[in-house]
């Protein structure tokens, strides 16, 4: 069981070890997915690790790595060009394929984006193709040279600042950008393509988008990102499009053997996934859920808290609960909700709690229950049912308390 991001490596195109992570889910793998990065950009900004933590979660294995010379992998940036790092993404997917599963999902974000279309109909297992504000054009980058394109062409290389860093770029590497076809790569693309941009953009244009899902065949999908920038900074746009490539993806994903013919495991598992401080992915048989703690607490507010987990389990006991002796005794109740509230008081101060609890003293767990019933009953049957609702097992299990048993178990290999 693997609970943080694996860190690998393997050869690029100009043959230096480019450094990666694959992050894998908790339970069965359902796919595998290949990252690409924005230009100059790592495997490590915000976005793809957003992404990536999330598709694992859905049960998507995520493969990304940082190009020749970039990040933590190995090589001269100035020597690679547009058409290396689509040679480092066959190679990226051909190690998937080798030891792990082919990729069937390719996301490019940015400049990645554009290789990611050039490279696409080279990976046949690919069933799924997304672009986060992609160029449709790769030479779309060179703008980003500003004055810089004449003294290159001129000197055959020369130096551009590039978000507060320095990059030596060569002729050559013009060149590639300007020999590249991204848009007829799109117009046989032969997978289905799902475009994500920003209107407000201002590093790739929303026409880039425009031209990238004219070009494309059906089936393709478009998603505005409103209000988010070109490296979706904001955790919250990098949150939201993670969330609508894991439930756009889905219906393209094949059924894995493997899922097919596993033993599930007994009991709940939970296993940090490496994103944040506190967040966890918790499976339950064939469920995925995340766990975290909210950002006032240093989390990232993911998923519910611990106790947010425990409300919920009183919270749908009771209802399941109430929901079988309703329709065991013929009760007209046409739905039934519970808000559960918790908080730590005194238990001196507890009005409703037992004389046995107010006598433990000190700060005590506090659950209240505020059930809803819709249904055509009399005030002695509502009542009842607010009985049964103590009955709920998660209740009987609070109040009487449980034996809690540790120990631990060595890492499998």
């Amino acid at each position: 069981m693997v609970n943080r991001p694996l860190k690998l490596e393997f050869d690029g195109a100009h043959g230096a070890k480019l450094a990666a992570r694959l992050d894998l889910p908790a339970g069965e793998v359902r796919a595998f997915a290949l990252f690409a990065h924005c230009f100059t950009c790592s495997k490590d900004i915000p976005a793809a690790r957003h992404i990536a933590g999330t598709l694992a979660a859905d049960g998507i294995a995520v493969l990304r790595f940082d190009f020749t010379g970039l990040g933590g992998s190995g090589g001269d940036f100035s020597s690679t060009g547009f058409s290396s790092n689509v040679e480092d993404l066959k190679l990226a997917a051909d190690f998937l394929r080798k030891n792990y599963e082919a990729p069937q999902i390719l996301i490019g974000h940015s400049l990645g984006g554009a290789a990611i279309l050039s490279v696409a109909a080279d990976i046949p297992e690919a069933r799924a193709v997304v672009t986060i504000g992609a160029p449709s054009d790769a030479d779309h980058v060179i703008h980003n040279f500003k004055g810089a394109v004449e003294d290159i062409r001129a000197q055959g290389a020369g130096e551009v600042d590039l978000a507060g860093r320095t990059f030596t770029i060569r002729k050559e590497f013009l060149d590639d950008l300007e020999a590249q076809s991204v848009r007829d790569k799109v117009s046989r693309l032969g997978k289905a393509l799902l475009v994500m941009h920003a209107p407000l953009d201002e590093t790739v244009g929303i026409e880039n988008a425009s031209n990238i899902f004219i070009a494309a065949k059906h089936p393709k999908s478009y998603v505005s990102l409103d209000k988010a920038d070109h490296l979706l900074s904001r955790s919250e746009d990098a949150a939201y499009a993670a969330r609508v490539i894991t439930g756009w993806v889905s219906g393209y994903l094949d059924k894995p053997v493997a899922a097919e013919a596993a033993e599930p495991k007994d009991g709940v598992e939970v296993v940090e996934t490496g994103q944040g401080k506190f967040q966890s992915i918790v499976v339950s048989g064939q469920h995925r859920l995340i766990a975290d703690e909210p950002t006032d607490y240093g989390g990232l507010d993911s998923g519910p808290s611990p106790y947010g987990f425990l409300s919920a389990a009183l919270g749908t006991c009771t209802v399941m609960t109430l929901r079988m002796y309703a329709d065991r005794k013929g009760l007209p109740v046409e739905r039934i909700g519970t808000q559960v509230l918790h908080g730590k008081v005194h238990a001196s101060d507890c009005e409703d709690c037992s004389e046995d609890q107010k006598a433990k003293g000190g700060r005590i767990d506090r659950f209240e229950r505020l059930i809803t019933i819709d249904g055509d009953l009399d005030a002695s049957t509502r009542s009842r049912m607010l009985e049964i609702a103590d009955k709920c097992p998660v209740h009987k299990t609070l109040e009487a308390g449980a034996a809690v048993v540790t120990r631990e178990v060595p890492i499998e290999d």
